[in-house]
């Protein structure tokens, strides 16, 4: 099996990351047409369950997009069974400490460096001679998130646990934990000098810094600042965004007639 997202990051170059929060195998198959290089699918806070990833996974499948998963939450038996599915990477919320990190690692790997139990069902058909099981440690990318005061503060010990490939920042939680409204794109002082920080202590451990972004304009901020992973919202939301441009502008052009 082979990561693009890797490939990418090698490269030096973003990757670019859809979202999946419709349970819908047809959504993701349009979504991964649409140029993305990675499309994750969102158990945490979509309305996604674990069938409707691997309807979505089988979707995508016909496309060069790297699949991804939230999981709810770090807990070693979703985490398996996600990368038994088919994930390429796991991206895990509410990872606050070093042994938390840690954790999230050893049930994402599989021994001697982790504890994750054999069984790759969908997995196994992805790797090249049945040898699955001899690349996955390498080609899966462990993300925890950095989303709270406390993993701010315990930033530094969090990317120094070994196998973790990238991070990722999910902002309204990050800004609510500091008492802050919760929101995409930030700009308050003291938010954006923890990006700052986050950003020079990836780069020196060759670790790969993602953010959920509110659109291409956030997108292209964060990428200017440093990111290496940018999420543009989610399909719901684009959705939305672009079937409420579409009726404003054609009430606004219709002459008061509709």
């Amino acid at each position: 099996m082979t990561n693009n997202v890797k490939q990418i990051w090698a490269a030096g170059k973003v990757a670019v990351n859809g979202w999946l929060a419709i349970p819908s195998g047809f959504s993701a198959e349009v979504m991964a047409q649409c140029g993305f290089d990675s499309v994750t699918v969102d158990l945490q806070h979509g309305v996604q369950d674990y069938a409707s990833m691997v309807q979505c996974f089988q979707a995508m499948q016909a496309h060069p997009v790297t699949p991804m998963v939230r999981v709810p939450w770090n807990e070693p038996g979703i985490i398996g069974k996600v990368l038994d599915g088919g994930a390429y990477g796991v991206i895990c919320p509410m990872v606050n400490t070093k042994q938390e990190a840690e954790a999230f690692v050893q049930a994402c790997k599989y021994p001697p460096r982790g504890t994750r139990s054999n069984g790759p069902i969908r997995a196994g058909l992805y790797g090249s001679s049945g040898n699955y099981q001899t690349t996955a440690n390498d080609e899966t990318l462990c993300i925890p998130m950095i989303e709270t005061k406390t993993a701010v503060d315990n930033m530094e010990a969090i990317l120094d646990v070994d196998g973790i490939a990238g991070v990722y920042v999910g902002p309204s939680d990050l800004g609510f934990s500091y008492g802050l409204v919760p929101k995409l794109d930030r700009e308050e002082p003291e938010i954006l000098k923890i990006y700052d920080k986050l950003l020079k202590e990836c780069d020196k451990r060759g670790i790969y810094p993602g953010i959920h972004c509110s659109g291409p304009a956030g997108a292209a901020k964060n990428i200017g600042m440093g990111f290496k992973l940018v999420t543009l919202l989610n399909d719901s939301g684009i959705m939305a965004t672009g079937a409420k441009a579409w009726v404003g502008e054609t009430r606004k052009n219709s002459g008061g007639k509709a």
